[in-house]
């Protein structure tokens, strides 16, 4: 992607607001560094070599003192001009210098312009983009270290890995439908091409349960505790949040409303939810509350369907139309009264827990982890997004598409054009093919002066 110089300069406080140590103010564009002489007046300091400088305004008093740096593009991280003031922390006096900049020329910055003119300047690609914030929202030192991992570019290789691929598949494909004398799919296909097909699609299916495990790793997993009433989920979700979140009492149906928690189990952010206890009742309320405890259901990354020793668990606990993939996890509570040991006991299908004694939570803990997609602190875990996800899953409907195409001798053209669709759908995570609309959906979630 060639390097843009865009027309205009643009300007942001680059810390966070409040009181601090240090405040970062930001310009990146042409004018750039005649602001920077403008707003010191002095010359500046030698690329990326800091220099000591006052901030001047419109009187010619100083605002600030602090340090300043130059960093000129293309080898900058926009690609164009930047410089940074790195002064004090308060924010009166960033302001003061900010407001300067725009009286000089500069232009406010909004949410997100530094990276989009990083992407839209070819040093980086839209997924290290969005890792950036990935990296500045991880909660844990895992899904920083992951986000750090896609920012360097290991998601995208691999993204970019399965596009040399299907461009290799292309064109062979493309060859074939020019200088073939007729639409025949069998006359083109031989055993190495559908092996070819094969293994890109086993590559692209194998890349989506790792950015599966990246989402949940990155944006948290949704884990929904459900089943009969006082069976022990709220005790459950009390347990694994380490703290009294939830009113627990002999009463069936205390709980009525979904209670929301997160925690961090071996590295995996996880939001628990415990749901009212399902049962058929008049309650009003009480309905409303096993209602929701379904379409969370739905929704979920993973189900634990809980019930107690020596009891049968409700056959219509879970919702009819729960997506096939979800995992649900069969919880056989209260295993102190019943004598049972912990875990998963032969020929049983549920793992035996003891929420009041603790017995069997570490086994728990494992197996929830195992469930979600593993442990991520494997160093080869990267982040990913939802959107990335949609065009992985897009990609490798059109690969299946594809191979079927191929074994039913449906066409060369017909197979030509699901291998472009697969091909697009990959370029979309990383900004080979982009909706405008979609740029201006990822960078207004960033911070300004990011």
């Amino acid at each position: 992607m060639a390097v843009v110089q865009s027309r205009d300069t643009i300007a942001a406080i680059a810390t966070s607001s409040g009181r601090g140590a240090i405040g970062i103010v930001r310009i990146s564009g042409s004018d750039a560094f005649a602001l920077a002489e403008q707003l010191t007046g002095r010359i500046l300091p030698a690329p990326r070599m800091a220099g000591l400088r006052y901030c001047l305004g419109a009187d010619g008093e100083p605002i600030d003192q602090g340090l300043l740096l130059c960093f000129p593009g293309p080898n900058s991280f926009t690609g164009e001009d930047i410089v940074e003031f790195q002064g004090h922390g308060g924010h009166v006096i960033l302001h003061m210098i900010w407001q300067r900049l725009i009286t000089l020329g500069a232009r406010p910055a909004r949410p997100g312009e530094f990276s989009e003119r990083a992407y839209l300047n070819g040093r980086i690609d839209l997924a290290q983009a969005e890792a950036i914030a990935d990296l500045i929202d991880a909660g844990s030192r895992q899904a920083a270290r992951a986000a750090l991992r896609s920012l360097r570019g290991d998601f995208s290789t691999k993204v970019e890995s399965l596009r040399t691929r299907l461009i290799a598949l292309r064109v062979e494909l493309e060859a074939a439908i020019d200088f073939s004398d007729e639409d025949d799919v069998d006359a083109f296909a031989s055993q190495r091409f559908e092996r070819a097909l094969a293994d890109t699609s086993a590559a692209l299916a194998t890349l989506l349960v790792e950015a599966e495990q990246g989402r949940r790793l990155a944006q948290g997993a949704v884990m929904v505790i459900g089943g009969a009433p006082n069976v022990g989920k709220s005790s459950l979700l009390n347990r694994l949040a380490g703290d009294d979140m939830a009113i627990v009492t002999p009463v069936a149906g205390t709980t009525r409303d979904l209670l929301r928690t997160d925690v961090v189990l071996e590295g995996l952010p996880l939001r628990i939810i415990d749901t009212a206890g399902i049962r058929e009742t008049s309650d009003v309320v009480e309905r409303e509350g096993v209602a929701r405890a379904r379409q969370a259901m739905r929704q979920a990354d993973l189900i634990v369907l809980m019930d107690v020793a020596g009891e049968a668990a409700l056959a219509d606990t879970l919702p009819n139309d729960l997506p096939p993939q979800t995992p649900v996890l069969h919880l056989r509570n209260k295993i102190d009264l019943s004598g049972d040991q912990p875990g998963y006991a032969p020929g049983n299908t549920f793992m035996g827990i003891s929420v009041l004694t603790g017995a069997g939570m570490e086994i728990l803990t494992t197996e929830l982890v195992r469930l979600l997609g593993g442990s991520p602190s494997n160093e080869s875990t990267f982040t990913a997004r939802a959107r990335q996800i949609e065009a992985l899953r897009q990609s490798a409907v059109a690969l299946d598409a594809a191979r079927l195409v191929l074994t039913q001798g449906l066409g060369i053209e017909l197979l030509a054009e699901e291998l472009r669709h697969a091909h697009d759908h990959l370029g979309v995570i990383t900004g080979q093919v982009t909706p405008d609309q979609l740029l201006g959906e990822i960078f207004s979630t960033f911070c300004i002066g990011k």
